[in-house]
């Protein structure tokens, strides 16, 4: 009853005329900058962020809200039109999404996707409101030790998984927590990394590194794969769906809500996983297998829910103990640095009006999104012929413009620039660049828990496993980290295969053997702000025009249209 009356209030703040303006803002800001190619969800809060600066809290994250959700249905646009995922969890949506539009049928594959979306964004939003104050509860029970272990175990394993290597992850996490140093520290006031600047000694605010990593480094990198063929758009109506159509895709729907949101509340969880398993799932399980590869909605319906499913899902952990689990949720959480509020498990005890206000703009902003999506598809379509030079000019336009208001000051400029330069570099040469946002982020946070730590344990390196939960997390930490070496030894160790052993041939041994196996490559499309690859440069001028006007890695991979 106390969660469904915190609830009601939050509607009461986010129902007002005013905040409902800033919820409809939001969402078109939203869905209109996702919807260009190269452009994902964590892009389009970054480069927005700057925007809700200027607001009251509460009003800002309304807008801020709309602006998340907009850019999750912004790509799906993309995908389909286009055969471009903004990011990696709607490369699953393109396969079958864009065969549907090239067959003729992208209105009803836009309709299944936005009413998809709705429908798991939905129950997602319910399932964040039902389990988020769970979470809250025994997370508050925790000790400095525990909570040390938990955001320990959130960075290994969000970065364990990303890249091209393991090395790679690590270095941009190492870079991540080096940004976090600069500043004061926590206890002594000692300068450190300032440089003997004065600017410095606060740090480096993390709207400006989000802006730069993201904005500024995106654009640096796909202006420098432009090709000048103009972009091939299929032509679209307004969405709608037959009565066929919804039968093949309400149960798709469902199925994939159940496989988006648990898989986006879990560290290094991410949408990835649960596109792809709902893909999997509907290609099983359908009375149209012929049709798979070919334009299939349920292709479509399963994994568009699965991914706003999971969009949801990753606001439960970063609401409830203040950890992202996605480069999005690492640009959210950058909101709430930004107007100076603590986030972490006392979020909702020392601001539950604004928390429960943003969760009720949730279900409003999808609801708008909804009537807002499917009248307007065929004005996002003529968004797409906007020339991409022109486009991440006035992105590179914004992200300055943005990165000054935040504190009013040229040195950010300064720092803008560096740091783009930076995030340019990182996907040039691999590095996935969540890893850094995380560390610039739960950097000060960690060394904070750290530092408590080890004063209740006076200087007692045992203090760090002092309670059980703590110990438990460090089991877990140590599988993340020794499960490969595990697997690595357990594949060298199992017996041959007895035909190859009879044959007098080799043993094989994973996909690598022989000296004919390709290398391993990443999985096509696999993370525009998650795991950018070393090869992409030259595959993308391999590749020829329009390869390149994709995310990070991916600019050889999504001009593929069958995987």
């Amino acid at each position: 009853m106390d969660i469904l009356s915190s609830l009601m209030d939050g509607f009461a703040t986010a129902l007002t005329p005013m905040n409902l303006l800033y919820a409809f803002i939001g969402v078109l800001l939203g869905t209109a900058v996702g919807v260009l190619p190269g452009i994902g969800p964590a892009m389009t809060v970054a480069l927005l962020l700057p925007v809700t600066s200027v607001l009251e809290p509460t009003s800002a994250f309304i807008m801020f809200a709309g602006i998340y959700y907009g850019g999750m249905y912004g790509g799906s646009t993309t995908s389909i039109l286009l055969n471009t995922p903004g990011e990696s969890s709607s490369v699953i949506t393109a396969i079958e999404g864009n065969m549907m539009a090239k067959a003729g049928k992208a209105a009803q594959a836009l309709a299944t996707a936005a009413i998809g979306s709705f429908i798991a964004g939905t129950i997602g939003t319910t399932l964040l409101v039902v389990f988020a104050p769970i979470v809250v509860k025994f997370a508050v029970s925790l000790g400095s030790p525990s909570y040390f272990a938990i955001m320990v175990l959130a960075l290994l394993a969000v970065t364990a998984v990303l890249g091209s290597s393991r090395l790679r992850g690590f270095a941009s996490l190492g870079l991540g927590l080096a940004i976090g140093l600069v500043g004061l520290d926590i206890v002594s006031g000692q300068a450190r990394l300032t440089f003997g600047l004065p600017l410095l000694a606060d740090g480096l605010d993390v709207v400006v590194v989000a802006v730069a990593i993201f904005a500024v480094g995106e654009a640096l990198w796909v202006a420098a794969h432009l090709r000048r063929t103009p972009l091939q758009i299929i032509p679209v109506g307004t969405p709608w769906m037959g009565k066929k159509d919804w039968k093949r895709s309400w149960k798709p729907w469902l199925r994939g809500t159940a496989f988006g949101f648990p898989f986006g509340a879990l560290p290094a969880g991410g949408a990835e996983i649960p596109t792809f398993l709902s893909y999997v799932t509907e290609k099983r399980l359908t009375k149209h297998p012929e049709e798979f590869g070919k334009g299939a909605i349920e292709g479509v319906a399963g994994p568009e829910a699965a991914n706003n499913a999971a969009a949801a899902g990753t606001l439960t952990p970063m609401l409830a103990l203040g950890l992202p689990t996605n480069a999005t949720a690492a640009v959210m959480l950058a909101a709430f640095v930004q107007f100076g509020i603590q986030p972490g498990p006392l979020l909702f005890e020392n601001e539950g009006p604004l928390v429960w206000a943003l969760i009720a703009s949730l279900f409003i902003g999808n609801f708008l999104l909804l009537l807002v999506n499917l009248p307007l598809a065929p004005v996002w379509a003529k968004l797409l012929r906007l020339p991409r030079p022109y486009l991440y000019a006035g992105i590179l336009f914004f992200a300055t413009l943005g990165a000054y208001s935040v504190n009013l000051q040229a040195f950010d400029l300064a720092i803008l620039l560096v740091l783009g330069a930076l995030g340019f570099m990182m996907r040039r040469y691999g590095l996935p660049v969540l890893p850094l946002i995380l560390g610039v982020i739960l950097g000060p946070r960690l060394e904070k828990q750290l530092r408590q730590t080890l004063q209740l344990s006076a200087g007692d390196v045992s203090g760090l496993w002092s309670e059980p939960i703590a110990v438990v997390v460090y089991i877990i930490v140590a599988l993340v980290l020794l499960w490969p070496l595990l697997m690595k030894l357990w594949r060298r160790l199992r017996p041959r295969p007895a035909a190859l052993a009879t044959a007098g041939g080799p043993a094989v041994d994973g996909p690598a053997a022989g000296p004919a196996a390709a290398p391993p490559v990443e999985e096509p499309g696999a993370g525009s702000y998650l795991s950018p690859t070393v090869e992409a440069p030259a595959a993308a001028g391999r590749r020829g025009a329009g390869a390149a006007h994709a995310n990070d890695g991916n600019h050889a991979n999504h001009r593929q249209e069958n995987p």
